[in-house]
């Protein structure tokens, strides 16, 4: 991230962004990606559409910033000392009913990305790539405890075991995906993959 990154964003209060972000996750909800528009989130919020290409320099980083902020923070903090622990304490800080919504606009992002290369690039940068390199310290520490052998090789899948899982389970089952799901499937198919044992 860059300084001028930093200093943009500055100049609005925490709870101010928090109320912009809820309301642009409720015009994509709304509209979806493509009908969404900066001016409709400058009428929405009642802010100058300048402030906002000030503070997030266009829709695409706006919109993926929005769905990082329904995150509960940070998961590289998380050390129960074992990866299975680790992995179900990701999985309880998340609430179902925030999951299904998360997953409903997940996809929709997902398939706007397709045809959006803006929206891809800020989505990997900004939510996947984070992600992605938290989710790689929890495993370090799995490896260097002697729980994972460093040649496992599910250890190069396990983003997208754990991202399909999350991602597919409405497609496939026509359910949301909920932390009990997302539980079973770790205990049986991500830890059995990593050779990891279950208790």
């Amino acid at each position: 991230m860059t300084d001028g990154g930093t200093a943009r964003r500055s100049r609005i209060t925490p709870e101010r962004e928090a109320e912009l972000y809820r309301a642009v996750l409720d015009l994509l909800r709304e509209v979806g990606y493509d009908a969404l528009t900066m001016d409709a989130v400058a009428a929405r919020t009642r802010s100058s559409k300048a402030t906002l290409y000030r503070q997030w320099g266009g829709k695409a980083e706006l919109v993926v910033k929005a769905m990082r902020s329904q995150k509960p923070g940070g998961i590289a903090d998380i050390d129960t000392g074992s990866l299975p622990g680790d992995l179900h304490a990701i999985v309880d800080r998340e609430d179902d009913c925030v999951m299904e919504r998360n997953a409903a606009l997940m996809r929709a992002l997902a398939m706007a990305a397709h045809t959006n290369s803006d929206l891809r690039k800020a989505f990997k940068e900004l939510l996947v790539e984070p992600e992605m390199e938290e989710l790689q310290r929890i495993i370090r520490r799995a490896v260097d405890r002697g729980e994972i052998r460093p040649d496992n090789p599910a250890l190069d899948y396990l983003v997208h075991m754990l991202v399909g899982a999350f991602a597919t389970r409405s497609l496939i089952d026509d359910l949301p995906p909920t932390r009990e799901f997302l539980a079973s499937y770790i205990d049986a198919v991500v830890l059995p993959a990593l050779g990891v044992p279950t208790h």
